[in-house]
């Protein structure tokens, strides 16, 4: 490896956020990025982990890995816990064995929903979910076993072809039952930030070549509603189908979800970096499934 070039390692680097994270390092220059898959590295397993990550000298370590259905995770506490608190531990421990900054990524899921402007990084978490429990508890882990660590909230992910974990996201599912013609009936009293995995991704490359640790809201900027951002997307997409705004209780689920996660980007703005507004996010990563058509 090359003088000043950095070693970066990526965990769940076939995810929707990990893909983009590897694509975002290599883009920037003067990093030499390996991208681990869950296959290649087994993040409950503490042996594995460390015979993985250390070997290979990394000076950064982003673990994008995690157990993400929410609901899933409400009926099998264990193993979110398992992967998104003790995975987290594991991969801490390997960081400080090599030596190498711990990145780590977590959800805007950690708070309840009772505020009514966007969180901010201090603002207390409250989880409603097993979901934000298990990464809630991950932060703590990291942060315990790494002090230095820099821990990256995201929200309402979309891009590439969908989440690893889930199949798809709400932007591709949208776009698929329209294209079917189905009417769609969404939630308009649930506000969130929408994310588009290749800014955070980008966000995160200038925060690790800051050298920046602590908690950041890493979200594209404003808030809307599940019903606002379906209507955009359909608008941007040019097609016409009805949208109906439902209520959160016309869909019931296992797991709770918090009325507003809007995240505030204050603290990432004061350090220079202003992630597009979601408006924008949407209109490109339209503009990409274009063209891989």
């Amino acid at each position: 490896m090359g003088a000043g070039v950095t070693r970066v390692v990526v965990v769940g680097a076939t995810g929707q956020l990990g893909s983009g994270v590897v694509r975002a390092f290599r883009e920037t220059g003067g990093y030499a990025v390996v991208g681990l898959s869950h296959g290649e590295v087994e993040c409950t397993d503490p042996a594995s982990v460390l015979e993985t990550l250390v070997p290979l000298r990394p000076r950064v370590v982003v673990n994008c890995a995690g157990f993400v259905r929410v609901d899933a995770c409400e009926e099998d506490p264990k193993r979110a816990f398992e992967v998104n608190a003790l995975g987290a531990l594991h991969v801490a421990r390997a960081c400080r064995e090599a030596g190498a900054r711990c990145v780590h990524v977590s959800t805007d899921y950690v708070f309840d929903g009772a505020k009514a402007e966007p969180y901010l990084e201090e603002d207390l978490p409250n989880p409603l979910n097993v979901y934000g429990a298990s990464k809630l508890a991950g932060e703590h882990l990291v942060v315990q076993t790494c002090p230095d660590a820099l821990v990256v909230r995201v929200a309402s992910l979309f891009g590439g072809l969908g989440s690893r974990g889930k199949g798809t996201n709400f932007v591709l599912t949208v776009l698929e039952r329209a294209r079917r013609g189905e009417a769609l009936r969404v939630v308009d009293d649930v506000r969130m930030s929408p994310t588009y995995a290749e800014d955070a991704a980008a966000a995160i490359v200038e925060l690790v070549a800051a050298g920046a640790s602590g908690v950041f809201h890493v979200v594209n900027k404003g808030a809307c509603s599940w019903y606002e951002l379906a209507v955009r997307v359909l608008e941007l997409a040019g097609l016409r189908v009805p949208v109906h705004p439902v209520p959160q209780e016309a869909y019931p689920a296992r797991a709770r979800r918090p009325r507003n996660s809007a995240l505030s980007t204050a603290k990432l703005e004061a350090r220079g970096l202003r992630l597009p507004p979601w408006e924008d996010a949407v209109q490109r990563y339209l503009a990409a499934l274009s063209g891989r058509a």
